[in-house]
């Protein structure tokens, strides 16, 4: 039987065929795989900055938060930023190759300004496969920013860390906080303490340590007061404060000016204080049936100057509503050592305005308070035993609000 012959021509086309298709494979493979391997290369590389940035991110949020405690604490801004470093450092961001920005307030975004803490990372990505198509650095970014909102506002603040009743509200005295409450940073057990007949009602007493009440406690905002709550920064820490300058001044009554007082002022009868800074290195003392009147007037006791207001005296003294002094009635000075600045007088009496005391002692035993109840007293201790209206919103006299019992949180 006859086979059917192939000519040796197409065998050896045949042949050629099937040689010349697996070579293609091999090339195609060969030129393929590079970028197989790259794109599997820059997936990787991309991934593994993805999980960088999101443990910046987390340490970011961790430092502002941190920052944000120190803050409100009343750190300064280099204790907020040391702070906020070595956090971030903590929750694994890398100090020696990267570098971190932190702003108190903020320099950008919806808390610019405000009381507030910035953190922003920068770290550079480390480039493997990307550096055959990109020739400049990666820098990875993260940034967040904490806040502070308060619970309360605070007409009374007492600043010493650790004085037993360091905010004591004694005798037959009834005080009423209007939208506000009293706050204490020691961590004494009895920080806040009514006793005796006392009577306070206020949105809420608040300690860093401990209350101790009598009973004759009306908390309108709290259910009970709150105890070991965080310390409240001195609210006028950065307030600057008036240096002594040009000759010295004398005067008992008429029409006093502004300026320096080195023997102090003991007045008696009528006297009118004209708007202005008045510096006393001496006592601050208005006696027995004195009438002393002022508006736009901030007193600033130096040189262990304090107050001693007689009770029979009447008073009409008010604070700046503008200027770098609004809001600022009485004032301190920082070097003082411990006193006892004593603030009294009648019915007819009103103190508009912060009387701010940092390391002195302030007796309020007097029967009045400032305009439509705007008075402000922060002071190292305060004991109180006269009777007194205070209210919390006196923006529009200048005055500024008081955060207590502030709760941090994330908020950009």
């Amino acid at each position: 039987m006859a086979r059917s012959m192939q000519p040796p021509q197409d065998r050896r086309r045949r042949a050629s065929f099937f040689r010349s298709d697996g070579g293609n494979v091999v090339l195609i493979f060969a030129l393929v795989t590079p970028l197989v391997v790259g794109a599997a290369g820059i997936g990787v590389e991309t991934t593994y900055w993805s999980y960088k940035a999101l443990h910046m991110q987390d340490a970011a949020d961790a430092a502002a938060h941190a920052g944000a405690l120190e803050q409100r604490g009343g750190g300064s801004a280099s204790q907020v930023a040391a702070i906020a470093g070595s956090t971030a450092g903590q929750n694994g961001f890398d100090l020696t190759s990267g570098t971190i920005e932190v702003n108190t307030p903020p320099e950008s975004g919806p808390m610019k300004g405000q009381e507030a803490v910035e953190v922003i990372l920068h770290s550079p990505a480390h480039r493997f496969m990307t550096a055959l198509f990109l020739d400049k650095d990666i820098m990875l970014k993260a940034r967040t920013v904490a806040s502070f909102n308060p619970a309360s506002n605070a007409c009374i603040l007492a600043l010493d860390p650790t004085a037993s009743k360091a905010a004591l509200f004694a005798g037959s005295t009834t005080v009423k906080l209007t939208g506000c409450s009293v706050m204490a940073n020691s961590l004494a057990t009895d920080a806040v303490t009514t006793q005796g007949a006392a009577q306070v009602t206020a949105d809420c007493l608040i300690s860093a340590g401990g209350v101790q009440t009598n009973g004759g406690v009306t908390l309108t905002k709290c259910a009970a007061p709150v105890t070991h709550a965080p310390p409240v920064a001195d609210p006028f820490k950065n307030l600057v404060q008036p240096t002594p300058s040009g000759g010295c001044l004398n005067g008992n009554g008429g029409m006093l000016q502004p300026g320096r007082y080195c023997s102090g002022l003991s007045i008696n009868g009528n006297v009118t204080l004209a708007s202005g800074v008045y510096i006393l290195s001496e006592d601050f003392k208005i006696n027995a049936n004195a009438n002393v009147s002022g508006e736009g007037v901030t007193i600033y006791l130096t040189n262990g100057a304090h107050v001693h207001f007689n009770g029979n005296s009447t008073i009409q003294l008010s604070a700046p509503t503008s200027g770098p002094y609004a809001g600022m009635l009485m004032m301190g000075d920082r070097a003082n050592t411990a006193g006892r600045n004593v603030i009294n007088g009648n019915a007819s009496s009103t103190l508009t305005g912060a009387l701010y005391f940092p390391r002195d002692q302030v007796d309020y035993v007097g029967n009045f308070s400032g305009k439509d109840g705007c008075t402000q007293v922060v002071a190292n201790t305060v004991q109180w035993s006269g009777n007194t209206d205070v209210a919390a919103d006196c923006t529009s006299l200048g005055m500024q609000a008081i955060p207590a019992g502030a709760i941090v949180r994330i908020t950009e």
